[in-house]
């Protein structure tokens, strides 16, 4: 957003502050404080200057719904459900022409400073949005309407000829301002009166319009591009409305503003083709949240997660067509109303993240580098590691401890599955330092005759903390009469899917950050049937672990050969080997020899 500068732009607001001053006498607007007190506000012209009748009211609403989703591509209609859903009452109600961005920037102005809802006027010959717009006035029981630019020569389209009064007025920051409630203009206070924003920030500047510092936005002039008023025809920026050389004053009624309306957020696709919804939100005392239009999951943004977990709203809007085609996106929401971050940020863990891992198990070094110390010392360890890739990826690098959970096992044990499952209270001094260190955590299982989903819920409560994610082997995953170390161990999809089914619903019923499902395979046979894994849950990132071992060819071969064939939109994680691979590569040469770039790389 910019103001103009120079002294001739400095002049011209001085001479606009006076005319407004004047103008403002003349009017004698004032939108009055909710809730039911009668008294004019402080900066509102006497009594004697103010227009006489009734205080035209309006009155907020709460959605019903946890999440209601708006992604209509008819701006129109688009206004009117936000309108539904945030006003059960408003006796006066803000219109500007749909196509006209210039005039919805000021008639959101106004909307905000009246604590009216905004609505588009359809073009004429757009029945269905002519009538949907007479529907709500009616439903809204609006007596007045202020147009704000469009044909100011006729009654806009969509406005029953007996149904509310009409009060025009061009889309000017002049004619707007004139009879606005608020300060009486003075030559000072112009400058900060109007602001003039580009339609690519159109949508962001209606998000900061609040009622308390009435603000007029006008939009950078752009001679190059009309106004499109065609039948559904979307925002574009244009030149304002052109109108006749002097109409008359309008003289508004005298409005009470609603009491702002707790307990609600709107997340709003940044385009201005919601800036009509975004300023009714903001009629309403409501906090609007703008969203990038190529990435509307509101996980995705550190910022947006934080946002939301401080207003902790109980409903919540999504403003814009490109929510419609987000998969489960009442999950997305809940989970990001929490507040809570995975490591790195956000929550979600792709693409913007190398995880890089220690492998191990407490309390031994034969399993891996992680049990070589003790908890304090692993945390620094793998700080350490994950900090020397940091020079080569522009991605966020997060350290991650892999603790194997259930140990493959040389003897039958008790329970006759030849695994050996540690306990949660034993992991969990780990997995909770790990947290609070900022390392993200995954859950290894080796499950021996025991299926890969028995395992899993045993450490259900530990994969309830939002930072802890799954590991999957199938090497170790036996048949009813096999031993490990006699075969490579093998699993069929299915199997996996069922953990894929269960893992996802945890985190979708507990609102919890998306979660890392590693599978780790060095051979096509270990995972049976691999082209029917269930990568359909957003909850989960799934990722595929190459652990082959030895010399960089053979190494280099075998992730060559998983990479043929495998499931669409899966991660990728690599593994050196400290003491089998000949060489280990470096942190640069693992970025740059390995490709594609891995997502996890595991140091064992």
């Amino acid at each position: 957003m910019s103001n103009p500068d120079g002294g001739a732009a400095r002049a011209a607001r001085g001479a606009c502050a006076l005319l407004l001053g004047s103008l403002l006498l003349l009017t004698g607007c004032v939108a009055e404080p909710a809730p039911s007190t009668d008294a004019p506000a402080a900066d509102a012209p006497a009594a004697s200057e103010r227009p006489s009748g009734p205080v035209l009211a309006a009155k907020t609403a709460l959605p019903s719904n946890p999440l209601t989703v708006i992604a209509g591509v008819d701006p129109v209609g688009a206004a009117i459900a936000v309108s539904a859903a945030l006003y059960s009452r408003a006796q006066l109600v803000v219109i500007a022409p749909v196509g006209d961005l210039a005039a919805q920037l000021l008639a959101s102005s106004a909307a905000v400073a009246l604590g009216a809802p905004l609505l588009l006027a359809p073009a004429t010959a757009a029945p269905a949005g002519t009538a949907a717009l007479e529907d709500e006035l009616s439903r809204l029981g609006a007596s007045s309407v202020l147009m704000v630019g469009g044909d100011l020569s006729g009654r806009p389209a969509g406005i029953d000829p007996a149904g509310p009064t009409v009060l025009h007025v061009d889309a000017t920051a002049a004619a707007l301002g004139a009879i606005l409630p608020g300060r009486r203009a003075t030559e000072t206070e112009a400058e900060t009166e109007t602001e003039t924003v580009a339609s690519a920030e159109a949508l962001a500047a209606v998000a900061t319009l609040t009622a308390d510092a009435p603000l007029l936005l006008s939009l950078t002039p752009d001679t190059s591009l009309a106004p499109d008023t065609s039948p559904g025809a979307d925002l574009a920026p244009g030149t304002p409305t052109a109108t006749a050389p002097s109409r008359p004053i309008v003289t508004l009624p005298r409005v009470r503003r609603t009491v702002p309306q707790a307990g609600v957020l709107v997340l709003a696709v940044n385009d201005p083709a919601q800036l009509a919804g975004a300023a009714t939100a903001r009629a309403a005392g409501v906090e609007v949240l703008p969203v990038p239009a190529d990435r509307p999951n509101p996980q995705a943004s550190a910022a947006l997660v934080k946002a939301l977990g401080a207003a902790r709203p109980s409903a919540v809007l999504a403003l814009g067509a490109a929510f419609g085609g987000e998969a489960n996106l009442a999950w997305k929401v809940a989970a990001a109303t929490t507040g809570t971050q995975l490591p790195g940020g956000g929550q979600l863990l792709f693409p913007g993240r190398l995880l890089v891992a220690l492998y191990g198990t407490p309390g031994t070094s034969a399993l891996g580098v992680l049990g070589e110390q003790e908890l304090p010392a692993a945390i620094t360890r793998a700080k350490s590691m994950a900090g020397l890739y940091a020079a080569h990826t522009d991605r966020t690098v997060v350290p991650m401890m892999e603790i194997i959970a259930t140990v493959a096992a040389g003897a039958e044990g008790a329970d006759g599955n030849y695994s050996n499952e540690l306990s949660v209270d034993g992991l969990r001094p780990w997995v909770e330092a790990a947290g609070k260190a900022g390392v993200y955590v995954v859950l290894d299982l080796q499950p021996g005759r025991t299926d890969f989903l028995s395992q899993a819920k045993r450490y259900e409560s530990l994969l309830e903390l939002p930072h802890v994610g799954l590991a999957l082997d199938p090497e170790w995953r036996l048949g009813k009469t096999q031993r490990h170390l006699e075969q490579i161990g093998s699993v069929d999809a299915a199997e996996l899917n069922s953990v894929v089914t269960w893992l996802a619903d945890l985190t979708s019923r507990h609102a919890l950050p998306q979660k890392l499902l590693v599978l780790h395979q060095f051979s096509l046979k270990m995972i049976r049937h691999r082209d029917t894994l269930d990568t359909s849950r957003p909850e989960l990132a799934l990722l595929l672990h190459v652990d082959g071992l030895g010399g960089q060819p053979a190494k280099q071969a075998t992730w060559r050969a998983l990479q043929a064939g495998a499931p669409a939109g899966i991660g990728w994680g690599w593994k050196n080997f400290i003491d089998e691979d000949h060489p280990m590569l470096t942190p640069a040469q693992t970025m740059t020899q390995v490709s594609p770039s891995p997502d996890l790389v595991t140091y064992q």
